[in-house]
């Protein structure tokens, strides 16, 4: 069963947009090289003063392998909107019976 995983950093919502935009070849080879190792779905939100990633992996080893790989080009990219330091977890469903959405 996938795994979902979550990143929230401090940081400038607004500064992450405008880099992405400025630069989106730089987030296209990222994701290329995540699906590359296995990613399936993923998403940046944010709140005043936070961005998050979300993302399905098929297990948490598939989400390092690409992290260590990207690491050069991912770290330099938070050190430009990031005001603190990351905070990666894990999360595994639950099997609740109580499913909405996703193709539930």
């Amino acid at each position: 069963m996938s795994v979902i995983m979550t990143l929230r950093v401090p940081g400038d919502p607004q500064a992450f947009e405008r880099l992405a935009k400025d630069d989106p070849d730089r987030l296209q080879r990222i994701v290329g090289s995540a699906k590359s190792h296995g990613l399936i779905a993923h998403r940046f939100y944010a709140t005043e003063g936070q961005i998050m990633a979300i993302d399905e992996w098929p297990d948490p080893e598939s989400f390092q392998a690409f992290f260590s790989e990207m690491e050069p080009d991912i770290g330099p990219m938070m050190q430009e909107v990031a005001t603190g330091e990351p905070e990666i977890v894990f999360w595994t469903k639950l099997d609740t019976g109580d499913d909405v959405g996703w193709d539930a």
